[in-house]
């Protein structure tokens, strides 16, 4: 090459320097996967520049045949990855090899390495292929052009992963991207020709282009998209390293589904459920959707139209042969077919978990670990699967049987008694403080369960799943509870004038800081807790909306007593006046903190309980 011009000095991003720390000093054992990576992005190049020259077939020019080279130098220590798709320009080098646009990333890899996760923690969270041949190279040349380029318009990118790499034009004739590593003493193994034919066929089989090996011209994979071949001749093996493809991601997939539709619509789809959650999952902005092919031409690499919002876990492909070739990725949404294929996908998808769920609980708790949290919107987005959906959402429980770690409503409903009227259900904070609230006392008395939720999300999911196979849920904290619709021991006894005295006296004395004060029939052994009304905002809901910039109105919670507590019995002995005010505030902000509420003073409450703990001290002898 001749021609080359003014080479310029970059620093990586302090994330890429983080990551090639963590890759080469600290992850992936499994070194071979390198190659794996490379031609997986060779692949993605000759996909991109196969769509655009539908529109542009100039692109192609003398070399219409896409393929994928490897070529071993065992003399000079080189292996080189070559491809002929659409290249890069000097932009796109920078931004592609240089940094990772990618929010999240820097808090991401910092908590990554703080915890020394294994790296197959680190790939299923986390795309990192290019960066996996710093793994067996000392250093790094890119020598790529853009398909539209001319050919002066070349650019070398040459890193040795310690912190800094160059960039410099030069004449590069042939479009399309190589990338060569300069062997790692300790890599040299991965120069012999029959050690990289295995790994070819091991991991690469599935690729849609021919990859050849040096100057052979018959190639080693198959060369034919595995989604397109009988399901009967595919192995287990082939389709977990074709997701390992299309993901970027190093963890087999928990399973997957593979159909082909005939008649009205014609297409095929492959669908996999990946192991574990990527770290921007609960960015809705991320990119998510299926790689969508028409009559097996990449279109896009993010299709979200074919499956909704809460699915958007789902990895696969979508290959039609009813849309247009040259559809662009802003029309796919228009077209009369991809509604239908969207709903399809979106049945074979809870089809493929209602399966797993079925036939591995075990898997299935891992799915609903990492997943469980975004499925729940789709109680709120896709009315028309809510009762499937809800079938696929597990619960903490008051009454787990021994070694299980969740409940389906389906387990819910057969161990309820006959008589019970409704599903209950409460929301707290975290897993201890949902076990330990308050407002479970009767229940357990009465040996009824009730399902636990502490997600973030819960609480505006539950709210659009009012019922299922056909009884109420029913939230613990709202509303009153006469224990007698529980069953078993009967109700408590009406409050007597005198008690009826002292709730009025309670409510006179804490103002305008609660809406009602009256006898509890969820307590057994608190004092006071917190209820809500049949359609006030909890507290998680108010943080909620609040932190998304929404005005919340006010509203007073409602304060009930149990009148047979000890400490409430001494308040009803108190006179009127200060101290009583000061006993009934403290006993609203215990119920507050049990409920998991801030208080509005903490000095205040402490001065309180301070003053009440000096007052029964016994007087100092001297």
């Amino acid at each position: 090459m001749s021609g080359e011009q003014e080479q310029t000095k970059f620093g990586f991003q302090a994330e890429v320097k983080q990551l090639l720390h963590l890759m080469v000093h600290s992850l992936y054992s499994n070194r071979e996967i390198f190659l794996r990576e490379l031609i997986s992005n060779a692949s993605d190049a000759n996909d991109k520049l196969r769509f655009e020259s539908l529109a542009r077939p100039e692109l192609l020019g003398d070399s219409p045949e896409l393929e994928i080279r490897i070529e071993p130098d065992e003399e000079g220590g080189t292996l080189r990855v070559i491809d002929n798709g659409i290249g890069m320009s000097r932009e796109e080098v920078i931004r592609n090899l240089g940094t990772i646009a990618k929010s999240g990333t820097a808090e991401f890899l910092a908590r990554l390495a703080a915890e020394r996760k294994s790296e197959s923690q680190l790939s299923g969270q986390f795309g990192v292929g290019f960066y996996s041949a710093f793994m067996v190279a000392d250093e790094v040349t890119v020598l790529t052009r853009r398909a539209d380029a001319p050919p002066e318009d070349g650019v070398r990118w040459r890193s040795d992963g310690q912190g800094e790499y160059t960039v410099e034009r030069v004449r590069q004739d042939a479009r399309g991207t190589t990338v060569e590593l300069k062997l790692k003493e300790d890599a040299k193994e991965f120069l012999d020709r029959y050690r990289i034919e295995g790994l070819i066929r091991k991991y690469s089989d599935h690729i849609a282009f021919p990859v050849r090996l040096g100057a052979d011209s018959s190639p080693v994979n198959k060369a034919k998209a595995l989604w397109t071949r009988p399901k009967n001749e595919i192995e287990p093996d082939e389709y977990r390293e074709f997701y390992k493809h299309i993901a970027h991601d190093f963890e087999d997939p928990l399973c997957w589904s593979h159909n082909r539709v005939e008649g009205k619509r014609e297409y095929t789809s492959l669908l996999y459920v990946p192991s574990k959650a990527p770290f921007d999952l609960w960015n809705r902005e991320a990119a998510k959707g299926v790689k969508l092919y028409v009559q097996r031409v990449f279109i896009t690499e993010q299709a979200t139209q074919f499956l909704p919002l809460y699915l958007r876990f789902i990895r696969g492909v979508v290959d039609s042969s009813d849309l247009s070739l040259n559809v662009s990725r802003e029309l796919i949404q228009q077209d009369e077919h991809v509604a239908g294929m969207r709903s399809a996908l979106t049945r074979r998808a809870l089809d493929m978990l209602e399966r797993l769920a079925a036939e591995d609980a075990e898997k299935y708790g891992r799915f609903f670990k990492e997943f469980g949290a975004v499925l729940k919107e789709g109680l709120a987005e896709d009315p028309g699967n809510r009762e499937r959906i809800a079938a696929l959402l597990r619960f903490g429980s008051t009454r787990l049987p021994a070694g299980e770690q969740s409940r389906s409503l389906a387990d819910y409903l057969a161990a309820a008694k006959p008589e019970q009227k409704a599903i209950y259900y409460l929301v707290g904070e975290s897993a201890a403080a949902a076990q330990s609230s308050p407002h479970l006392e009767a229940f357990r008395e009465r040996d009824v369960e009730v399902l636990l939720l502490w997600d973030r999300i819960d609480e505006w999911a539950i709210q659009h799943l009012p019922e299922h196979q056909g009884k109420p849920l029913k939230d613990v904290r709202r509303g009153t509870l006469d224990p007698a619709e529980l069953g078993g021991i009967s109700g408590a006894a009406p409050a007597d004038k005198a008690e009826n005295h002292l709730l009025k006296r309670v409510k006179r004395a804490l103002r305008e800081q609660v809406n009602e004060v009256r006898a509890s029939g969820r307590l057994t052994r608190s004092a006071a807790c917190i209820a809500l009304g049949e359609h006030d905002l909890s507290q998680q809901m108010r943080e909620l909306l609040q932190a998304a910039g929404h005005e919340v109105p006010a509203s007073l919670p409602d304060l009930e007593l149990n009148l047979g507590h000890p400490l409430v019995k001494r308040l009803e002995r108190e006179p009127d006046g200060p101290r009583f005010e000061r006993l009934a505030l403290l006993l609203l902000d215990q119920a507050k903190l049990a409920d998991g509420r801030q208080l509005e003073e903490p000095a205040a409450f402490v001065n309180r309980l301070n003053e009440l703990l000096e007052e029964l001290a016994p007087a100092d002898p001297a």
